[in-house]
């Protein structure tokens, strides 16, 4: 046991020094969603996939726990106390064989944190380990394909805190109100920062997958509340330790990086800071139904008068633009839409937001 620790930690120690490659991010040199493209084609560039059934060798580098046990067992997110008993996993003891898996501490196994039936499994993304990390068989389960969010009334509670229940749709997580998974606070900046990579690693094609947190566009890439909610968890919980070893890890292997992790002032300068308190008082006002619509028309309902209406298509043309629209019967109403994904742009008081609609 002692040989095998010290294994881990002449490990740790030059995988923690290990820094990108002189002159990785050179070409980073813009602003807004121009950065995030360049950064994609920086990632993208001498990515080398190590298959699906390789993540489980990247792991063994990438998620062990050198830094609360201090013990080499398995690192996740989903199961790790970081001031209690937990789960512990020492790798390949534990795997998942297709057995066991109907509580905590049978079986670990490989969990997409953006859900593999979004790109239908299709590499390369099935086997990025920047997103994919090793997960509590069960606890992979009770989260499934759900959004990530902050849970109002939880419906389930794993071992180490992580959340499953109704979003509270109010404050940073106003705007949504289904149900949501939410990690423990130690991990939620990790999170963010592994869904930030996904949106830019693959902005070539997220505008084409349907998933709850997405709005359906290559630049943005996640509607408004799943943004701020991504964005308060980012600047909550700074990148630590634990996530630049990671970092270093995956790259040793799959030779591309998390800028994010990186250089963390990315992010703010691609999707700037979260919302201010008056912005999400205005996303928790108003409500659009139905949606998705089968009658080519919506109804937008919002307790503040609003300025504008416009209606873009994901590829940001305008179909219609309503100036001082008018309410009729306390409800704003546009009508012989044409079928289709639209960004819905609303604004009052110098304040914008969007919402995804969906005309059948």
């Amino acid at each position: 046991m002692k040989n095998n620790y010290s294994l881990f930690l002449l490990l740790f120690v030059f995988i923690a020094v290990a820094q990108p490659p002189a002159g990785y991010y050179n070409t980073a040199t813009g602003t807004g969603y121009a950065l995030k493209t360049q950064l994609a084609t920086i990632i993208t560039k001498n990515y080398l996939d190590q298959t699906y059934p390789g993540l489980y060798n990247t792991y063994t580098t990438s998620d062990v726990d050198l830094f609360y046990e201090n013990d080499g067992t398995m690192l996740d997110v989903y199961t790790e106390n970081p001031t209690g008993p937990e789960c512990e996993f020492t790798y390949p003891t534990g795997r998942d064989d297709g057995t066991l898996g109907n509580n905590e501490c049978e079986r670990y196994n490989r969990e997409h944190l953006i859900p593999q039936s979004v790109f239908a499994s299709a590499t390369p993304m099935y086997s990025d380990a920047h997103f994919v990390l090793p997960s509590d068989k069960h606890v992979n389960g009770q989260r499934g394909d759900l959004p990530f969010g902050v849970v109002n009334v939880a419906n389930w509670t794993s071992m180490n805190g992580s959340k499953r229940g109704s979003n509270l749709n109010s404050g940073y997580s106003a705007g949504y109100v289904g149900t949501v998974f939410e990690p423990i606070d130690e991990f939620k900046g990790d999170v963010a920062r592994c869904l930030l990579y996904f949106a830019t690693r693959y902005e070539d094609v997220v505008a084409s997958y349907n998933f709850t947190m997405f709005n359906n566009t290559s630049n943005q890439v996640f509607t408004d509340t799943f943004k701020n909610i991504l964005l308060t968890w980012n600047a909550q919980d700074p990148v630590s330790p634990r996530e630049i070893r990671r970092n270093n890890a995956i790259y040793s292997r799959q030779k591309n990086r998390n800028p994010y992790i990186d250089n963390n002032s990315y992010v703010a300068k691609i999707w700037g800071t979260p919302l201010g308190t008056s912005t999400y008082e205005m996303v928790s006002k108003i409500s659009v139904f139905p949606n998705p619509t089968n009658s080519r028309a919506i109804n937008i309902q919002s307790e503040s008068t609003l300025d504008a209406i416009e209606l873009i298509t994901i590829n940001g043309q305008l179909i219609q633009q309503i100036k001082n629209p008018i309410l009729q019967n306390n409800l704003y109403r546009m009508g012989n839409l044409t079928q289709g994904f639209y960004i819905l742009k609303l604004t009052s008081g110098g304040l914008t937001i969007t919402k995804k609609v969906i005309i059948n």
